[in-house]
């Protein structure tokens, strides 16, 4: 096997090590059918809510041309009347008009204005004013909220006590709870940071920049437990020098949820250490059925950051939000900083509002995220708002026995047993277990196939990243090294999300094709 190449690949992080496999694949030495399973991307999106994002864009241009049209120049919707007039215009002889009524229907029974809805959602899908207020929309709150209960909660009931910032996507989330959490000397150079690995690449590359210094804890969650975080590894939170602890739930890469034993745990973590700050990344909850959020036993404590990309298939609109708790640890870690750095903060934001020192964390990130200056202009645009909403109105209308939800779930699940089918490799089947990534373990798959002594020789003749290359350059099949998310060396993940099931019994395939050449090598030295 040619080697080469390898030490310089190692340099980077495991998405720009799939940037170079993609090259590789698509001009793969035996001609094969290219299999990008590498990114997290789904196959497949929500085509109800675009259809009713499209119709209210429709009848949002109707309504302005009543008050100006001029050649391709047209005004604002008026407010007054404007309920009367889209129900005149929903015709309910199509699925999507449909759909639009029925939203008012439940609406109304959240007590909302529906005229002031409609003004908001016509206004939103236009994108023809600021965000106001900038954080989130008034309405669109109170529906976020809804969906977040309904999906995340399971049972907890949290809607009227949260607050939500809509943000593009989930990595602009992060970004900015990192921003801030630096600004409001939360976090500060040599602080210890937990982080439950393997993670999603950004949780580890952020703590180390010069920018943050932060010192990470692991809490390592294992192959040999099923990628589950245990108990005793959670009780090393209760450290009071830990001052947060970041977690993907369920994992990226391994795909597990949290159970109840280490929600429980975590629940008696904050009571011993009541000034842990808690973010964790809920993207995939809703592929795990009965999914549980760490926000919904420890919400005082904890940051909830949400996408909608991976469910709605809408990773180019960039949709995602933070959701935290009216009362919670943030605002009182402020408030309890010393008097020298509460005097640097209420400087910082006495330009945008008239008593900074009262000043809630989620807005302190909306300001931070316009450095200040503009926070009067911040804010997720407000058509990705309203796309927002209406993603999470397809699942409030149809309630718990969600099709579509159900649909996403059987898809990924079908694609993950034909990968362990083809590699003939037992599947977990436990209900915590998303499926939405799956990590191999080459060495482990070597060992099973051909013995320890293959292993050995696998594990000290290459480096781990060099399966990776050859998979990529002879077969044409891109998968990502899990090193990078704080896997061991050997471990590749696999995304169930993009291809049709028979490709991933095709991987499995080749995968086995190539560590059989390996293995003829060994065989011939």
């Amino acid at each position: 096997m040619d080697t080469s190449n390898v030490n310089e690949l190692e340099q980077l992080g495991s998405f720009e090590i799939s940037d170079q496999m993609l090259k590789l694949a698509q001009k793969n030495q035996r001609k094969n059918i290219f299999l990008n399973a590498g990114r997290g991307n789904p196959n497949w999106i929500n085509k109800k809510a675009r259809l009713a994002f499209n119709r209210l864009v429709e009848f949002g241009i109707q309504e302005s041309e009543r008050t100006l049209s001029q050649a391709y120049l047209v005004g604002c919707p008026e407010k007054e009347g404007i309920l009367k007039r889209f129900k005149h215009f929903l015709t309910a002889e199509t699925e999507t008009d449909h759909f639009l009524l029925e939203i008012l229907d439940y609406t109304d029974g959240l007590k909302i204005d529906n005229e002031d809805l409609v003004k908001e959602l016509i206004d939103g899908v236009l994108g023809n004013n600021y965000p106001v207020p900038s954080r989130v929309l008034k309405n669109s709150e109170l529906i976020l909220n809804q969906y977040l209960e309904s999906t995340l909660y399971n049972g907890t009931k949290l809607a009227d006590q949260t607050q939500i910032f809509p943000t593009e996507g989930g990595t602009a989330a992060i970004v900015y709870i990192f921003q801030s959490l630096k600004a409001n000397k939360l976090i500060q150079p040599g602080d210890r940071i937990a982080i439950n690995t393997p993670i999603f690449t950004p949780y580890l590359q952020i703590p180390e920049l010069a920018d943050y210094e932060l010192v990470e804890v692991d809490l390592h969650s294992t192959e040999e437990n099923h990628w589950d975080l245990l108990p005793e590894e959670i009780d090393r939170l209760n450290d009071a020098k830990v001052k947060a602890l970041f977690i993907v739930n369920p994992s990226n890469p391994g795909s597990k949820a949290l159970n109840s034993n280490a929600l429980a745990a975590i629940r008696e973590v904050v009571q011993k250490n009541p000034d842990l700050m808690i973010i964790t990344d809920d993207v995939y909850g809703t592929f795990v059925e009965d999914f549980q959020t760490i926000y919904a036993v420890a919400p005082y404590n904890t940051l909830l950051v949400y996408s909608f990309s991976k469910l709605f298939g809408a990773t180019g609109w960039r949709v995602g939000l933070i959701a935290a708790h009216k009362d919670n640890v943030f605002d009182r870690l402020i408030r309890q900083l010393p008097e020298k750095e509460r005097a640097q903060l209420i400087k910082r934001y006495d330009l945008v509002v008239l008593e900074p020192k009262k000043l809630p964390f989620i807005e302190r990130m909306v300001a931070d995220s316009r450095s200040i200056g503009l926070y009067h202009t911040a804010g997720l645009s407000t058509p990705q708002q309203i796309m927002e909403v209406l993603f999470a109105l397809t699942h409030l209308l149809v309630g718990d026995s969600d099709p579509y939800i159900e649909t996403s779930r059987a898809i990924i699940a079908e694609r993950y047993k034909e990968l362990f089918a083809a590699l003939q490799l037992p599947t977990d089947d436990g209900k915590e277990n998303s499926k939405y990534y799956a990590l191999v373990n080459i060495y482990q798959l070597a060992e099973e196939k051909y013995g320890k002594e293959f292993r050995h020789y696998l594990a000290t003749h290459f480096e781990y990243i060099d399966f990776l290359r050859t998979l990529a350059e002879k077969e044409g099949v891109v998968l990502i090294d899990a090193v990078g998310f704080g896997a061991i060396a050997g471990e590749l993940r696999v995304s169930e999300a993009n291809l049709p099931a028979k490709d991933y019994r095709l991987i499995g395939q080749e995968i086995l094709k190539v560590l059989k050449e390996y293995h003829d090598e060994f065989l011939a030295k």
